[in-house]
């Protein structure tokens, strides 16, 4: 499976932006976050316009065919957008620093409430939603910079007037 853009195009970007590579990371290192980080973008995907050029074997969620930006502009559907990549490496800067963040795993009942150690007590503000998506959505992190070089990719959602 490939990721967006190339490590030496994630090398380039870090360095450029002031990210860190740490010593010693390793070029495995570094793919696998960036295989990480790529799925991090393709779960935007049902925000994304137009559908998988190659069809549902895709591996990726772009380049896509009938996709345009936020303003109309078309994207030739051999192409896979400059800030899709960029979001991508955002992502893999992330997961290359703290593998896994930006992905965890939740499990409901297991969450905390309060919590007791000798003298100290502490207790966490806990959402009263029983929804499995609330939880999920309240464990995962949101990236504004990710947001940010992804928003003019997504579907504009038309507001339906209903006349009776």
């Amino acid at each position: 499976m490939a990721a967006y853009g190339t490590k030496e195009g994630f090398q380039q970007y870090a360095e450029d932006h002031g990210y860190v590579i740490p010593d010693g990371t390793t070029d495995p290192q570094i793919v696998a976050a960036m295989l990480r980080g790529s799925l991090v973008i393709d779960r935007y995907e049902p925000k994304f316009s137009g559908t998988r050029a190659g069809g549902y074997n895709q591996e990726r969620a772009w380049p896509r065919t009938g996709a345009v930006t936020y303003y109309g502009q078309e994207i030739p559907a051999d192409a896979v957008p400059q800030p899709i990549i960029n979001a991508s490496y955002e992502a893999s800067f992330l997961e290359l620093i703290t593998p896994g963040s930006l992905s965890p795993v939740v499990t409901g009942n297991s969450i905390a409430k309060k919590e007791k150690v000798g003298e100290l007590e502490v207790e966490y503000a806990v959402s009263s939603s029983t929804s499995s998506a609330d939880v999920v959505a309240a464990a995962t992190p949101v990236v504004t910079i990710i947001d940010g070089l992804l928003w003019q990719f997504f579907r504009q959602i038309t507001p339906w007037a209903l006349v009776v």
